[in-house]
């Protein structure tokens, strides 16, 4: 076996000129080197042949020859991966949701890796265009005008816009999960937001669905089969005919929807791609239309008498005679009574007597289709708003347009009244549908991409067709026809079907099957949303809905939802539907923009969106668009849709609590703190919500101030003045007597923190013990769930002068921290950290070499949201070993950065195995000698206590000195003087000035100290440059052989440190993982792990040294 410690001899068969670490196999049945027993690192120390000290991870087939160079970080391995095991596996993610273990026959999902056209832009394309453009566009254009129709438009496309911009925030914030809008919504807003947003998308998407199949039999009737479809008439354009039938028909067409729906979905998704033809089929024939008639054409006469227009009159009976005309002439004139029984071909006008406004007026044919070159457009530019019962008229002048009372007979009137702010409402569903892309999250193959490219290029396509079309409509219909809403004046045929080419009948085929397929849409995805909201338990009485078939169809949720559906149908009118459905999407659409600009004002360490164009303002700006758009619609409608979204997010939010009414507004803000809390109390924060909830450990001075101001100002930079901060000390002594000194050391933590910006709590414990205090601090602070879970200590920097405490508190701290589930900073060089005035510009680099849950990522994150560090550029460092892929781990990585939206430059850098050089051997000898010397000096205070109390009783003291006490305490000054001399190589480390490495400092000889190779008598002797000039026999250089472990730990630290400054000896902050601390107690083990900490980070100005809590702290999901 291969013992790679030894260290041979200049005339042996290895190396002369340095220290090798080799062996060979045929040396296995020899005399292995023994180690002191108990190595500190928690093993027993054993022959490194049969059980090497700290080698059985090492020997390990998955992780063991890999971290040979790393073994300063040997136990961390034990417990948390090295990062090239754990980039791997999480650069690897698939979003697509995997079949259960429990169903072992089931055929693992397969994604179907869509690309941003078919997966996302085509499927908003045919959701976002529906009805409204086919049956009212033309009414909508011809009522506002062009100004106003334009921005009706316009507003309606920005609310989606801006929509869109925070649904790409919210896609782009981390691996999209599949499981459609809701789920990703739900996921990164969390289950109030995602609660009420679920519902109001589950109630709008169930609406529209109404409004679809509503619009679906509103073409069939008006425009396609006319009065003999009618079941309560023939005069379809009554409303009591109208919409009778519009509810007969709508039920019956929503029961066969329904059925189709529970039988066959992959018929729903087939008839999707003949809708989806249907609609850019239809728009296009339309907008060939408007080119291809440019002059206008004759396929839509349309009568007029006097500036009225007039219903269902053909060309050749536009004429007023009694004879050729004898339907309008009834309809206008009564019979004299002197001519009642002459037959109508043998009358004449004067036989009549006639309406006063038919008398006056004359009946005349004009062209509703005039094309772009008749230049109509002038007369479209305004609004015309009429009372609903006036009749359309190109007259401004009232007598023109109001009836007076009379019946309308054949004369086309205005079915409602309109405004601005109602025909927004009215429009506002040909917008929606945005989110049919984010549903088909878990098929595509980069919906961080697709989704944001695919929703937006989608939403300025369908915002560029509307807009078009308002002015191509205005500029091709004459004014009158574009105000009849079911084109009456032309027979009954669909206005927009006249402009379009080849023939009217293929808009209104294509307008029929796309509504359909729409209506089926609606119907697929609400049930399945539905299932959705009831399998996350947010809401407990609609768990029942979370139950799906054998077919893994949620059947329940579907019926629920056709029930919900045929309320809506019972409506009977598109115009009454639209705004109501338009309030559950503009209220879904409000919550998601709110929930966004909120993460981003409250600085959400896990609100990382990669999309460059998404700001805070423009999501705030969506919500206040979004409830203006609301109450300009309807505004009691607007206040239902409140009602319900405030109902839904305070049953979530408070599901359970209990509730308590003080003393006005004290109570309630102590109602709400303690409910909170408890909250809070339920268990520990999710990863997405977890930020660093700091106290800090600070150090005073002699006169009670704080040493370090730093490490509050680097914590301010940290929460940027967010979340829980407790700046801590512990003041020694016995509280009964320390009051006065406790309070003043409270005050002085207070100003501190005020001056820094932190935004926290003083706190002050007394203890005899400072360990002890800290201890107790880690223990108890905080309150309920708001207790810290991160600790910052400053390093100790006279630790080698004062070991008996600073070593000692410094590594105790640590082993708290980690027993307390806490994550530890340790800030070195905390006085050359920067202000929080100051602004510094060049690199952050961070050192990853264990997966602490990534804590190494998130610390530099949220260092650069402050301005101190907001110029800074990010760049990773991580280490491979001989057996790793560095080409493989740097491509992981980046992927693994892409998911956590951070950039960041990468690089891998290669570590080999390498031998152990002089130079890192005689600093572990000079270490140990050290600790050695340190101990024997402990021992002697002891005794010299005991001498001291026993030659008291003497009554001559000077007799004590002669006696050997003198003798004693020359000892110990030349001891310490000894040890001080033995860190003269190091005495700049403080202060980041790299102590020179040279091997000059270590001879060796032929003899070792202990037998290596069987054969007695030939070993290695290490000569120091000084030699203890003490009379007490100790230990010196020449008599301690190494611990093989510490040699290892040595040999990383000072490889590590070797690259780390090669690489980052320019940086403003280096971050790298904190080793774990001795698991075996010790004042040697101590002083052993921090020098090992010295050599770590020696020659580097700033360095933020970092362990995690033991749990995941970042997340590639949103």
């Amino acid at each position: 076996m291969i013992d790679r410690f030894h260290v041979t001899s200049p005339t042996g068969d290895r190396r002369t000129d340095r220290t090798q670490l080799i062996a060979e196999d045929d040396h296995a049945d020899h005399h292995p080197a023994q180690v002191p027993q108990g190595n500190g690192y928690g093993s027993v120390a054993v022959s490194l042949v049969d059980q090497p000290d700290g080698d059985q991870l090492l020997k390990t087939p998955d992780s063991a020859v890999g971290h040979s160079n790393l073994f300063l970080y040997h136990d961390e391995f034990k417990e948390r991966p090295a990062i090239a095991g754990a980039i791997s596996s999480i650069a690897n993610y698939s979003s697509t949701i995997q079949q259960t273990p429990g169903d072992p026959d089931a055929k693992p999902v397969e994604k179907a890796n869509l690309g941003t056209l078919m997966g996302v832009y085509l499927p908003c394309i045919q959701n976002i265009f529906g009805v409204i453009l086919f049956i009212r566009m033309t009414w909508i254009v011809g009522t506002c005008g062009v100004v106003e129709g334009f921005l009706v438009v316009f507003c309606c496309c920005c609310v989606t816009m801006l929509t869109a911009i925070s649904m790409s925030a919210i896609a782009t914030n981390g691996v999209v999960p599949a499981g459609g809008s809701y789920f990703m919504i739900s996921r990164a807003l969390g289950p109030e937001f995602g609660g009420a947003v679920g519902i109001l998308f589950y109630i709008g998407t169930t609406f529209a669905g109404a409004m679809y199949i509503i619009g679906a039999v509103e073409i069939s009737l008006t425009y396609l089969f006319g009065p003999p479809m009618s079941l309560f008439g023939p005069d379809i354009n009554d409303d009591f005919v109208k919409f009778n039938n519009y509810r007969v028909y709508g039920t019956m067409l929503l029961i066969v929807m329904g059925l189709i729906v529970f039988l066959g979905v992959k018929f729903v998704n087939k008839f999707a791609g003949v809708a989806l033809f249907c609609v850019i089929g239809s728009i296009i024939s339309i907008f060939v239309g408007v080119f291809v008639n440019f002059g206008g054409n004759t396929k839509a006469p349309i009568c007029m008498l006097g500036s009225r227009l007039l219903s269902q009159v053909t060309e050749e009976y536009c004429i007023k005679d009694p004879v050729e005309s004898p339907d309008i002439w009834n309809m206008y004139c009564e019979r004299l009574s002197n001519f009642t029984d002459l037959h109508m071909n043998d009358t004449t006008p004067e036989m009549y007597k006639c309406d006063e406004y038919f008398q006056d007026n004359e009946l005349n044919i004009t062209q509703g289709i005039v094309g772009m070159k008749s230049g109509v457009i002038k007369k479209n530019l305004w609004n015309k708003y009429y009372d609903a019962g006036t009749a359309i008229s190109n007259s401004t002048v009232e007598s023109e347009y109001n009836l007076g009372g009379k019946p309308p007979k054949n004369q086309i009137t205005v079915d409602i009244f309109a405004s601005f702010t109602i025909i927004v409402g009215i429009f506002f569903p040909s917008v929606t549908g945005i989110m049919a892309g984010s549903n088909r999250s878990g098929d595509l193959a980069d919906p961080q991409a697709s989704i944001p490219v695919g929703t937006i290029c989608a939403i300025l396509t369908t915002s560029i067709t509307y807009l078009a079309s308002v002015i191509l409509f205005a500029a091709t219909v004459d004014p009158l026809l574009l105000r009849d809403k079911f084109g009456q004046s032309i027979g009954g045929s669909l206005v927009i079907g006249n402009v379009a080419w080849p023939h009217p009948k293929v808009i209104e085929i294509g307008s029929l099957l796309s509504t359909i397929g729409a209506g089926l849409q609606s119907l697929t995805g609400a049930p399945r949303l539905l299932q959705s909201i009831a399998k996350d338990g947010i809401i407990p009485f609609l768990e029942p809905m979370g139950v799906v078939s054998s077919r893994n169809e949620p059947v329940r949720a579907l019926a629920l939802t056709i029930g919900i559906c045929q309320i809506a149908v019972l409506i009977g009118n598109v115009d009454a539907i639209a705004p109501l459905l338009s309030m559950f999407f503009l209220m879904c659409y409000g919550f998601v923009n709110l929930a966004c600009a909120l993460q981003t004002l409250l600085r959400t360490p896990n609100w990382r969106p990669r999309f460059k164009y998404y700001h805070w303002s423009l999501s705030l700006l969506g919500v206040v668009m979004c409830l203006g758009v609301m109450f300009m619609s309807s505004w009691y409608f607007a206040l239902l849709a409140m009602f319900i979204a405030g109902l839904v997010y305070k049953y979530i939010e408070y599901r359970g609590a209990e509730k308590e009414w003080g003393d006005g507004i004290r109570g309630l803000a102590l109602s709400a703190a303690r409910f909170s809390l408890l909250r809070l109390e339920d268990g520990p924060p999710h990863t997405k919500n977890w930020r660093p909830q700091i106290l800090i450990l600070s150090k005073l001075d002699d006169k009670l101030n704080v040493k370090h101001k730093r490490l509050f100002t680097l914590a301010s930079q940290l929460k940027a003045g967010k979340g829980l901060t407790i700046g801590c000390t512990v003041v020694q002594g016995e509280f009964g007597k320390m009051y006065g000194e406790s309070q003043a050391a409270r005050l002085s933590l207070k100003q501190v923190i005020e001056s820094e910006q932190v935004k926290g709590f003083p706190e002050v414990v007394v203890n005899q013990s400072i360990s002890q205090g800290i201890c107790h601090m880690i223990q108890t602070s905080g309150l309920g769930g708001m207790k810290p879970n991160t600790v910052i200590v400053g390093w100790p920097n006279s630790w080698r002068k004062k070991e008996e405490d600073g070593t000692q508190v410094f590594v105790n701290t640590i082993r708290d921290a980690a027993s307390g589930k806490m994550a530890l900073l340790v800030p070195k060089g905390i006085q050359r950290f920067p202000d929080t005035g100051d602004s510094v510009k060049g690199n952050i680099d961070i050192w990853w070499i264990v997966h602490d849950g990534g804590l190494l990522m998130l610390l530099p994150f949220l260092l650069k949201q402050h301005r101190t560090w907001r110029k800074c550029r990010l760049r990773i460092f991580t280490v491979a070993q001989v057996e790793d892929n560095s080409i493989q781990m740097k491509k992981d990585l980046k992927t693994f950065l892409y998911q956590l939206r951070i950039d960041a430059d990468v690089e891998v850098v290669e570590m080999h195995d390498s031998d152990v050089s002089a130079y890192t051997y005689e600093r572990t000898l000079i270490m140990e000698q050290r600790n050695e010397m340190l101990h024997e000096m402990r021992v002697s205070k002891k005794s010299r206590s005991k001498m001291g109390r026993r030659y008291s009783l003497n009554e001559n003291p000077l007799n004590q000195v002669k006696d050997g006490v003198a003798t004693t305490l020359v000892e110990e000054f030349s001891q310490s003087a000894t040890v001080d001399s033995l860190l003269d190589s190091s005495r700049h480390q403080d202060l980041g000035i790299p102590t020179q490495k040279s091997p000059s400092k270590v001879k060796f000889s032929e003899e070792l100290n202990g037998d290596v190779d069987g054969e007695g008598g030939s070993s290695n002797v290490v000569e120091n440059h000084v030699k203890p000039n003490v009379k007490r026999e100790h230990k010196s250089m020449d008599s301690i052989t190494p611990e093989n472990a510490n040699v290892r730990r040595m040999h990383t630290a000072v490889k590590l440190n070797e690259a780390i400054v090669a690489k980052s000896h320019d940086a403003k902050l280096v971050i790298l993982n904190l080793p774990g601390p001795p698991k075996v107690v010790g004042k040697d083990k101590d002083c052993s792990y921090m020098e090992f900490l010295e050599v770590l980070t020696e020659g580097l100005e700033r360095v933020l040294m970092v362990r995690g809590g033991g749990r995941e702290v970042i997340t590639i999901y949103s």
